[in-house]
């Protein structure tokens, strides 16, 4: 049997601002009314009368550094999106064909690295493939931004070549100085300011889990002064929940304007606590990082573990949250330090459903940045049905 998955937000005609995430088994809406790509061709279907034709704006190009430069609804629609092609690759194994196989046709993302990496790497090489494109890795460990040639240089050349660049890098100068002379997207694959598609793979196990990505609450423990850290809350302050932080690290100011600037709208907050018991208490979302990032001198290990231990997640600490909250780790783990194995073990660990998930939440991620008028496309079907709404 196959099953199909529906995913609807609802909103409000005039504005977006409020969304309800649920899902209903029932017909695939995103399959029938979806012609961004060869699926409705190969098979006879035509665009549905009435829709109305879609404009395509002309419209700058877009960069990921934080989660700042996405809007509330531009993330809901890479959510839906992602679930679409979820699905899809669901029943690929059973029927061979994938209706976004060939959405980046031709397209080419060149992935720079300085950090070591699994699950990006993978993810994104794994994504361009199955939407049809290529991802071509290129280490810049020994060959640096700005060294051999300038910045400016190398981004208007890939510029020229490529149609998008991803760049997993130690430091937040060496991702914004690219963007700021390409002409082709720039996303950050980690620096030490942020890690935008990190938090799409999170929000996107949430969904599934919780049915929506708003009005829930998280607790955060562990370093607070790192690039998780600073996502999560500008997550949660743009998406609208409550994040309670607690553990050790200064968290820079600016991120806090950051913060505040996207609370205006999104209505979400970010409080620190003393203790993880304290903040622990009622949340729907138990999230750890890991406690030694790439990086860490070996002879830091036993200082910084001495240090953490208090915030480290055990079965009693996740004892005292909602009695159906997750538990997330966004990987690599290290049992026995932020969490103890039977969290990350047991039946509330949702961890390899989060990282399966930066693959899907990436595809989507990718096609909205790199070809912006065949994601609209892919969402412009509106809300689902009448008789599958709640």
């Amino acid at each position: 049997l196959k099953l199909k998955l529906t995913f609807c937000v609802c909103r409000r005609r005039s504005k977006r601002s409020q969304t309800s995430l649920f899902f209903t088994m029932s017909n695939d809406w995103l399959g029938m009314h979806d012609n961004a790509t060869a699926f409705l061709y190969t098979r006879g279907i035509k665009r549905q009368l009435s829709e109305a034709p879609m404009p395509f704006p002309k419209r700058s190009c877009k960069h990921l550094l934080t989660m700042g430069d996405l809007s509330k609804p531009e993330v809901i629609d890479i959510m839906r999106v992602a679930l679409a092609m979820k699905a899809s690759r669901k029943i690929f194994t059973e029927t061979g064909y994938d209706r976004f196989s060939d959405t980046l046709k031709g397209y080419s993302l060149l992935t720079l690295f300085e950090k070591p990496s699994l699950r990006t790497r993978i993810s994104l090489e794994v994504g361009m493939h199955q939407l049809g494109g290529q991802a071509i890795f290129y280490s810049i460990g020994d060959s640096p931004l700005g060294i051999k040639e300038s910045i400016e240089d190398t981004g208007k050349v890939l510029s020229r070549m490529c149609q998008g660049i991803t760049a997993r890098v130690n430091s937040r100068k060496s991702v914004r100085n690219l963007a700021s002379v390409s002409t082709i997207p720039v996303i950050n694959a980690l620096d030490d300011y942020g890690h935008p598609m990190q938090m799409l793979a999170d929000l996107l196990t949430i969904v599934e889990k919780k049915g929506t990505c708003e009005g829930f609450k998280m607790a955060y423990f562990g370093d607070l002064e790192n690039n998780v850290t600073y996502d999560l809350m500008r997550t949660a302050c743009l998406m609208g929940y409550q994040l309670n932080l607690a553990g050790v690290g200064d968290i820079e100011e600016e991120v806090w304007n950051e913060c505040k600037a996207l609370s205006v709208e999104g209505k979400g907050n970010v409080e620190i606590f003393k203790t993880a018991q304290e903040a622990v208490k009622g949340v729907d979302v138990i999230y750890c990082d890991s406690w030694m990032s790439y990086g860490i001198a070996k002879d830091e290990e036993d200082l910084r573990k001495k240090m953490f231990m208090p915030f480290q997640v055990d079965a009693k600490l996740l004892a005292l949250a909602a009695k159906d909250c997750i538990f997330m780790n966004c990987l690599p783990a290290a049992r026995g330090s932020e969490q103890t194995a039977e969290v990350i073990d047991g039946p509330q660990s949702v961890v390899f459903d989060q990282a399966e998930n930066r693959l899907h939440a990436q595809k989507a991620l990718l096609v909205h940045l790199l070809a912006p008028r065949r994601f609209a496309q892919l969402v412009s079907v509106g809300d689902l049905p009448e008789q599958t709404k709640k």
